[in-house]
C-alpha cells in the first residue's frame, strides 16, 4: 500500500530527472558520433547502460523509495506527536471560538481535564472573553488565573487548508479556517517574588499636627506636656504596630518609615490614627487633628520622601485632618471629615503679601485671571489685585472670556468707566498677545489648570502666583512661583482684602472695587451663614470702611422672577435620600444662568430640618452640572471629586458629560451609599 502511493509535487519532478538526462545524453552521443564514428560507437554503449539503469530506477525502484519515504514520514509524525504530547510546556489547539480541540499532557494537568475535553477556553480562564478572541490580533498575551495559580496565556493564530496542512503565518489574503495555538506560562512564582520585593520596599511618611499650638493654649500650662506625651504615644504605637520607625522632627512634625506590605492594611482601615488622635482629651477644649502624607513606589528612597512631602502639602492644602498617599503618579485621599479651624493669626497673610510685593517689583505688567464662567468671588478678587498693581504703577489687565449672569451687573460698573482703561477686561487670546517676558500672572479663585479661564497663559508666562481658597486636588498649577491656598478662608476676596492691608501703605480702594470684593464674600458665605469666621467679618469691616455699600450690593444681586420660580421648582422636586441628603434638579429652559439658580436652590435646601447635604443637578447642553452644599458634618468636596469635580468642604461642584439626569442621580446615590458604608461620611 505504501509503494502504490502516488508521487506528487517536487518529489515527482526530482525522480524524473534521470529520464530527462537520458535525452540529453543521447543528443550528446549523436554529436560525438558526427565528429568521430568510433568515439560515438564507444559512447553509445555507456549511454545505453545509463538509460537502462535510469528506467529501472524510475519504473521499479521508485516504488520502494516512496515506501521508505512514507515509512519515514509516518515515524517522524509519530515522534513529532509524541514530542508535542509530552512537551513540558502546556500547549493546546482551539477553534476560533475558543473550544479546545487538542491539548498535550502538560496542558491537561493544568486544567485537570483529559485530552479529549471540549471545554471552552473562556470557561477555564475568566479573563479571556469572546470579545477578546473576536478582536484578537495575530499574537496576543493575556494574564489570567486558574485554580489559585497565575498564568500568561499566549495565543497565536494558525491557518489550515487541505493541501498544505497548518501554516504559522500571517493571514494576508488567507481565507482558510483559523485555529488558535495556546501556550501557558506559569507566572505564580515570579509574581510571588515580585510581590515579596514590593512588600519589602520602604515607604516614607510625614505626620503634621494641624492645630498643635491652638490645642495647647486650650489646656492648663501644667498639663501641656502631658497632652504632647499622649499624642507622641498614640503616633509611636500606631507606627510600631507596623514594625516601622518614627522620628519626631519638631514639636508638631514626625517622620516615619514602614514596609510597603503594611500600606494596604492602613488604607483599608482608612488611617485610623486620624480618628484615634482626636480621642486624646485631658481637658483640652479643642480636639487635636493631624495630617499624614505618604510616598511609595518611587525609584529611590529620596523619591519616596519627595512624594511624602508633596502628599503632606496636599493634605494641608485641602484643610488638614486627612491622609494623602502619593503612589507614583496616583494620589489617594482619606479622611477630611472635620471642619478646619480658622487661624486667628495673620502672620501667613503678611508673609505672603510681602513675597507678592517683591515679585511685583520685578515686573512691569500683570495679568489676572480666574476660572471659567467666572463668579463674583473670582471677579472681585481680580479687581482687588488690579487695585494693588495700579497702586505700584504697574499695568494690569483682567482676563475674562465668559462669566455667569450674576456678575454682569457688577462688571458693567467697570466698563466704559473713565477711571479704568478701556481694555481692562480682555479675552484669553488678547491677553496672550498683550503679555511679554516682563509679565506676571495672578491666578485667583482656582488652583486647577484645566478650569482656569485661559490655561494657555500658564505655559506662556513664567512668573505665576496662585491665590485660592478651594481645597487642592491632584491636579494643581505646579509651575507657580508663589502659591497661597487657604481652605479655611471663606472666599478669595477675603484673602485679597487681608493682603491689601499688608502689601503696602496708603492703598486707596474705590467704592466700586470695595463693592465687588464685598459681594464676593457675601455670595461665597451665603450672607455670612457659611464658612464665615472672625477674619471674614474683619475683612468685610475693612471693605465697609473703604466704601462698600450693603444696600448697593444687595440690589445688584436681586433675582429675576423666572429665576425665583425655577429655584422654587427645584426645591419642590427635592428627593430625600438616606434621610439626610436632598437631591433635586433645576429647570434650565428660559433661564439665563441655570447653574447659578441651581446653586442657590442647593443653598436654600440646607434650611430644611434634618438635611446635612444638598445636591442640585442642572442639565445644560450635553452636560449635567452638580451644585453640592453642606453645613458642617458632610464634606461634599470629596463626593464631587469622585464625580471628577472639586471645590470646598461645604461648597463643591462637578460636571458630567454625555449623561441624563436620571443616570447622574444614580451615580450620585451610588457614591453616597459607598461612602456611608466605608464610613467616609
Amino acid at each position: 500500500m505504501r509503494e502504490n502511493t502516488k508521487i506528487k509535487g517536487q518529489l515527482r519532478f526530482y525522480l524524473q530527472w534521470p529520464v530527462i538526462l537520458s535525452v540529453f545524453l543521447m543528443a550528446a552521443n549523436l554529436v560525438v558520433g558526427a565528429i568521430s564514428s568510433k568515439a560515438g560507437f564507444a559512447m553509445s554503449g555507456f549511454t545505453l547502460l545509463y538509460i537502462v539503469i535510469a528506467l529501472w530506477l524510475f519504473l521499479y525502484r521508485r516504488k520502494r523509495l516512496m515506501g521508505g519515504l512514507v515509512e519515514f514520514s509516518t515515524e517522524y509524525a509519530w515522534v513529532q506527536k509524541q514530542l508535542l504530547s509530552e512537551m513540558a510546556m502546556p500547549y493546546a489547539i482551539a477553534d476560533s471560538e475558543g473550544h479546545l480541540i487538542w491539548m498535550n499532557s502538560a496542558f491537561g494537568a493544568v486544567v485537570k481535564e483529559d485530552k479529549s475535553c471540549r471545554k471552552s477556553l473562556t470557561a477555564i480562564f475568566p479573563d479571556i472573553t469572546k470579545e477578546i478572541l473576536e478582536d484578537m490580533e495575530e499574537r496576543s498575551s493575556i494574564h489570567s488565573s486558574f485554580d489559585g495559580k497565575f498564568y500568561r496565556v499566549d495565543i497565536r493564530q494558525i491557518y489550515m487548508d487541505e493541501n498544505e496542512s497548518l501554516k504559522l503565518e500571517e493571514a494576508q489574503g488567507i481565507t482558510e479556517e483559523t485555529l488558535l495555538a495556546i501556550y501557558l506560562f506559569d507566572e505564580t512564582e515570579v509574581l510571588s517574588y515580585k510581590r515579596e520585593i514590593d512588600n519589602q520596599k520602604l515607604v516614607a511618611g510625614l505626620i503634621y499636627l494641624d492645630n498643635y499650638e491652638e490645642a495647647l493654649e486650650s489646656v492648663e500650662e501644667v498639663r501641656r506636656s502631658l497632652l504632647s506625651a499622649l499624642i507622641d504615644r498614640k503616633i509611636n504605637k500606631y507606627i510600631s504596630n507596623m514594625d516601622g520607625i518614627v522620628k519626631k522632627l519638631e514639636k508638631d512634625k514626625y517622620l516615619f518609615v514602614i514596609k510597603q506590605q503594611y500600606t494596604e492594611e492602613i488604607q483599608e482601615n482608612r488611617f485610623s490614627l486620624l480618628e484615634d488622635v482626636k480621642t486624646v482629651n485631658i481637658g483640652n477644649e479643642m480636639a487635636v487633628t493631624l495630617s499624614i502624607g505618604m510616598g511609595m513606589n518611587g525609584t529611590s528612597y529620596i523619591t519616596n520622601y519627595e512624594y511624602a512631602r508633596t502628599a503632606i502639602d496636599m493634605a494641608l492644602g485641602r484643610g488638614g485632618d486627612q491622609a494623602v498617599v502619593k503612589d507614583g503618579t496616583r494620589i489617594r485621599y482619606y479622611g477630611g471629615k472635620s471642619q478646619q479651624l480658622e487661624k486667628t493669626t495673620r502672620v501667613k497673610a503678611r508673609v505672603k503679601a510681602h513675597a507678592m510685593r517683591e515679585l511685583m517689583d520685578t515686573k512691569d505688567k500683570l495679568l489676572i485671571m480666574g476660572h471659567k464662567i467666572g463668579d463674583i468671588d473670582s471677579f472681585g478678587a481680580a479687581i482687588g489685585i488690579y487695585r494693588i498693581a495700579t497702586s505700584f504703577n504697574k499695568k494690569a489687565r483682567i482676563v475674562v472670556n465668559s462669566v455667569n449672569s450674576s456678575v454682569k451687573p457688577m462688571m458693567a460698573r467697570f466698563q466704559n468707566n473713565p477711571d479704568y482703561p478701556e481694555d481692562l477686561l480682555m479675552t484669553g487670546e488678547e491677553a496672550a498677545e498683550w503679555a511679554d517676558a516682563n509679565t506676571m500672572l495672578f491666578v485667583v479663585d482656582v488652583n486647577r489648570p484645566s478650569i482656569a479661564e485661559a490655561p494657555e497663559l500658564l505655559k506662556k508666562i513664567k512668573t505665576i502666583v496662585v491665590l485660592d481658597h478651594h481645597r487642592q486636588s491632584s491636579e494643581i498649577i505646579d509651575n507657580a512661583v508663589l502659591s497661597y491656598v487657604e481652605p479655611y478662608a471663606s472666599s478669595t476676596c477675603e484673602m485679597v482684602a487681608e493682603i491689601l492691608q499688608y502689601i503696602g501703605d496708603g492703598i486707596k480702594i474705590k467704592p466700586a472695587e470695595a463693592d465687588a470684593m464685598y459681594a464676593g464674600i457675601v455670595i461665597d458665605t451665603n450672607n455670612f451663614m457659611n464658612q464665615a469666621g472672625v477674619r471674614t467679618f474683619e475683612a468685610a469691616a475693612f471693605l465697609r470702611r473703604n466704601g462698600a455699600d450693603v444696600v448697593r450690593v444687595r440690589k445688584l444681586f436681586r433675582d429675576k422672577l423666572e429665576d425665583y420660580k425655577a429655584r422654587a421648582e427645584a426645591i419642590q422636586k427635592a428627593e430625600i435620600f438616606k434621610e439626610y441628603f436632598a437631591i433635586s434638579e433645576c429647570p434650565a429652559e428660559g433661564i439665563e444662568s441655570p447653574t447659578v439658580v441651581g446653586a442657590q436652590a442647593a443653598n436654600e435646601m440646607l434650611d430644611i430640618v434634618g438635611i446635612k447635604a444638598s445636591f442640585v443637578l442642572t442639565h445644560l447642553d450635553d452636560t449635567i452640572y452638580f451644585s453640592a452644599r453642606s453645613i458642617d458634618e458632610i464634606n461634599v468636596q470629596i463626593m464631587m471629586e469622585k464625580m471628577g469635580g472639586g471645590g470646598h468642604r461645604t461648597i463643591a461642584g462637578a460636571q458630567l458629560k454625555g449623561a441624563t439626569i436620571e443616570e447622574a442621580k444614580v451615580k450620585l446615590k451610588e457614591i453616597i451609599t459607598d461612602m456611608l458604608e466605608k464610613g467616609d461620611i
